[in-house]
């Protein structure tokens, strides 16, 4: 391993400041985040051991790709690494990406931090890379993300039938998209 200082922060919001990933980052609880069950309970990790080798290649991938952009969230006070935020397959040509975010910390749960790192990310996404478009899918049974959704006004495009296996069955998807237009009348 070679030696990595920790990147400094792009962004800070009223709980929280942004940085990229980076290999200090699987010393901490991250690394640990992907064996939660009830963490990963709604995406696809979880499914299969995480090792610190597979995050090493997840982090070194993402210091050079240009369709995937990662930030840890970091939470002011504590200076934790408590989640991460992406937009990912971002597309250049359809000016497009698909909207992830994963709060690790528990404890971080019920306190408005999704709501308020999504705001900042659409922000970059729409402002500094040029999207039209930002979507994403989630299980019909996930309702924080469905309330997120929303709440950031993205609008509900529809559903991929039983497109997910969750908990031994078959669900649906639920797909939102939010286009640039949207975000900047809102932001008003």
């Amino acid at each position: 391993m070679t030696s990595v200082t920790i990147p400094h922060h792009i962004y800070e919001s009223t709980h929280l400041r942004f940085r990229g990933l980076c290999e200090t980052d699987i010393e901490g609880p991250y690394l640990h985040w992907f064996d939660d069950q009830e963490v990963c309970r709604f995406n696809s990790h979880g499914r299969f051991p995480s090792t610190r080798k597979k995050m090493f290649a997840y982090i070194e991938m993402l210091q050079t790709s240009e369709i995937h952009l990662v930030w840890a969230l970091i939470e002011k006070g504590s200076e934790a690494h408590i989640g991460n935020i992406s937009l990912q397959s971002i597309n250049t040509v359809n000016r497009s990406a698909e909207f992830a975010i994963i709060i690790g910390a528990r404890s971080c749960w019920g306190k408005g931090y999704a709501y308020e790192a999504a705001n900042i990310l659409f922000s970059h996404g729409f402002r500094k890379l040029g999207l039209n478009r930002i979507q994403c899918g989630t299980s019909q049974h996930n309702i924080g993300m469905l309330r997120l959704a929303e709440k950031l006004g993205m609008t509900r495009e529809g559903n991929r039938r039983l497109a997910l296996f969750e908990n031994g069955e078959f669900v649906d998807a639920v797909e939102f998209g939010l286009l640039k237009e949207e975000f900047d009348s809102s932001a008003k």
